[in-house]
């Protein structure tokens, strides 16, 4: 099942070229009260109606995909989560490019950890990317984002991916400069996921994943999540040894080789056939 979040913030299911509108199966849903939970409300009560989404996805009335605003399919993450260097070929290429490592050595991602990317940089493929620093390189990065399901504690690797909601394709953008990555890739607009998310049924195994991007048209990254250094499952371990992972928080799982700089007016279409494709332009 492929879930969306379209117009104003209606809850969609994508089925080919077309979403069914099942925001209705969410109406006996209770809204949260105050203080809010650290969790989307979708992700977080959408098995309990699983089963009338379903119902509607059969039998409501579809609206064509060009018609419609695709917002992120996460509308209330309480985290998102980066794993910056989890790929070897991309480590060799940082450590080459003096622009990406600005002094520093990278060895793995065990030893620089992970990072947070600020809420308010998300985005769904409808939106446009926005460049902050005119006179600095911003860089796109495609990665495979993991969106967790229900609360996760200290979660043992053979038990990960029992706490996966689904998978979507995510854009994690980059400033490159010395600050540290938090604040490098949490610029509006810079974290952009879409355009949709696959219920974790639908991917046998995400480590086993085509992904790539093209920048008007040249591809320029191309490579497969069986590289990952830290595979899904480590990922999710790694992550909930020092976060409460809840309902709606995403991982980013970290990008190949390939890493390059955008300009206004860039074109950038992401594909991982699995999950689908979605484009995004970059704006000025």
């Amino acid at each position: 099942m492929k879930l969306c979040l379209f117009n104003d913030y209606r809850i969609g299911i994508a089925v080919e070229e077309e979403v069914v509108d099942v925001t209705e199966a969410f109406a006996a849903v209770p809204k949260p009260a105050w203080p809010y939970p650290q969790s989307d409300w979708v992700i977080q009560h959408f098995d309990d109606v699983r089963a009338k989404v379903e119902e509607l996805s059969r039998t409501s009335a579809r609206i064509p995909l060009s018609e419609v605003k695709l917002r992120a399919p996460v509308a209330n993450p309480g985290k998102i989560i980066g794993a910056p260097i989890n790929y070897k070929d991309h480590i060799a290429e940082a450590n080459a490019d003096t622009q990406i490592n600005h002094g520093k050595t990278f060895t793995e991602l065990d030893q620089f950890g992970l990072f947070l990317k600020a809420n308010s940089s998300l985005i769904g493929c409808s939106e446009e990317i926005q460049i902050p620093f005119a006179d600095r390189r911003t860089d796109h990065e495609v990665e495979l984002a993991v969106v967790i399901g229900r609360k996760a504690k200290r979660v043992p690797r053979k038990e990960a991916l029992d706490y996966v909601f689904g998978y979507t394709i995510g854009l994690d953008m980059t400033v490159r400069g010395p600050e540290f990555p938090t604040f490098r890739k949490s610029p509006d607009t810079f974290c952009v996921l879409g355009p949709w998310i696959v219920t974790k049924d639908e991917i046998a195994d995400p480590n086993a994943l085509d992904l790539s991007i093209r920048v008007n048209r040249e591809v320029k990254q191309a490579s497969n999540t069986k590289y990952l250094i830290f595979d899904v499952q480590r990922l999710i371990e790694y992550a909930s040894a020092i976060y409460t992972l809840n309902p709606g928080d995403v991982i980013m799982t970290g990008t190949p080789a390939g890493v390059g700089p955008v300009a206004p007016g860039d074109v950038l279409e992401a594909l991982v056939p699995e999950i689908g494709a979605m484009t995004v332009r970059v704006g000025g």
